[in-house]
């Protein structure tokens, strides 16, 4: 309750939740939104402009766009949430322990990211896909094991300059260590940084 009356305080928080309904909206009721098939191919229809029977015209095989660009909210959204689930805690997982223990720690998971962060994401993918196989869920992998290690970089950053903080020195002072201390006190610290960083990289 209190979430949702700190969202409605800021419009921009507003507007941002409207367009994700709206998305959701569009998913849902695709089939009946369109009111055509998304698939279907009519030679003499090609590259129609906007007009009442197709709203945003046709592609070069005929297609109707609106209806395609509906019925693409649904994979559209399943890859976001696939990568979102698999690239955040991956990244800050990494980040976290890297920069909370420094040491060894720091230097053997860094250097894996600097591994993986230096060679091109898209040809990475590429090569993902081309082992693991066509498909959404597949790609959505594939996408998500290439793009962690920024988070992991920007995590270790922030508790990097938390670590000597009078907040985690008091809670590690009423016994709080380890893993409840990263959890509790240190993720929430990471999350919005992370999440506005998210919103960025999933349009992409």
């Amino acid at each position: 309750m209190n979430l949702l009356r700190k969202i409605l305080r800021s419009p921009a928080a507003c507007c941002g939740l409207m367009i994700i309904l709206l998305l959701i909206i569009c998913a849902i009721f695709a089939p009946w939104l369109a009111g055509q098939d998304p698939n279907w191919q009519n030679a003499a229809a090609r590259l129609l402009p906007p007009e009442s029977g197709h709203w945003l015209g046709t592609d070069a095989y005929g297609r109707d766009m609106l209806a395609r660009l509906l019925y693409g909210t649904r994979p559209m959204l399943g890859m976001v949430l696939l990568v979102t689930a698999i690239t955040l805690p991956i990244g800050l997982l990494i980040g976290i322990l890297s920069g909370y223990y420094g040491g060894w720690t720091e230097r053997v998971l860094m250097r894996f990211t600097d591994v993986v962060m230096s060679m091109p994401r898209l040809i990475l993918a590429f090569a993902f896909v081309a082992m693991l196989g066509p498909g959404l869920i597949n790609g959505a992998l594939a996408l998500a094991l290439t793009t962690w290690p920024a988070y992991a970089r920007q995590a270790r950053t922030e508790i990097q300059k938390l670590r000597n903080s009078d907040y985690l020195s008091a809670a590690e002072m009423l016994g709080i260590r380890g893993f409840r201390l990263m959890w509790g006190h240190i993720l929430p610290l990471c999350l919005p940084s992370a999440i506005v960083r998210l919103a960025l990289d999933l349009a992409g």
